[in-house]
């Protein structure tokens, strides 16, 4: 995937064009990671491209975007659980650090991690894995990316 989507990916997810996007939801978009080297890694956009911090937006708008991140980590342990039988948990993280829009990342933990980070954050795992062609988003996750978006959606019509 190429493109000047990544420059602005609040801006193409609301005009249409960011094909990371899986579904919209109430206070944003949730989106599948451009890495997959932790199959299902997910992540929420706010729907706001000058939020930078959870503190920005108002109280409900807050209070939904949160919910959205609770929705889609519920809709990626739902898949990922289904999908590999090694899947333990989800990881749910608001950072910020580098890029200047406020999202939360979503992360599927395996047993089958490397035994120095199965147990620690993900930001450990070595930074080759998250340039390796092998785990760059393409073709090959649409089925993963099938399965993110039934769960939004059966999670959304239980609401």
């Amino acid at each position: 995937m190429t493109g000047d989507w990544r420059t602005d990916r609040i801006g193409a997810a609301l005009r249409g064009e960011n094909p990371t996007v899986l579904r919209r939801l109430s206070s944003g978009f949730a989106v599948i990671g451009d890495v997959q080297f932790l199959p299902g890694y997910s992540v929420l956009l706010v729907d706001e491209p000058g939020v930078q911090r959870l503190s920005d937006l108002p109280r409900a708008k807050r209070l939904a975007f949160l919910s959205d991140m609770d929705q889609l980590g519920e809709a990626v342990e739902r898949a990922c659980q289904r999908l590999d039988p090694a899947f333990r948990r989800v990881n749910l993280e608001i950072l910020g650090n580098t890029d200047p829009f406020l999202h939360a990342h979503v992360w599927p933990r395996y047993e089958w991690e490397p035994a120095d980070v199965v147990g620690a954050p993900v930001w450990l795992h070595p930074r080759e894995r998250w340039r390796d062609e092998r785990f760059r988003l393409g073709p090959r996750h649409d089925a993963l990316r099938d399965a993110l978006g039934t769960e939004l959606d059966r999670l959304r019509s239980k609401t």
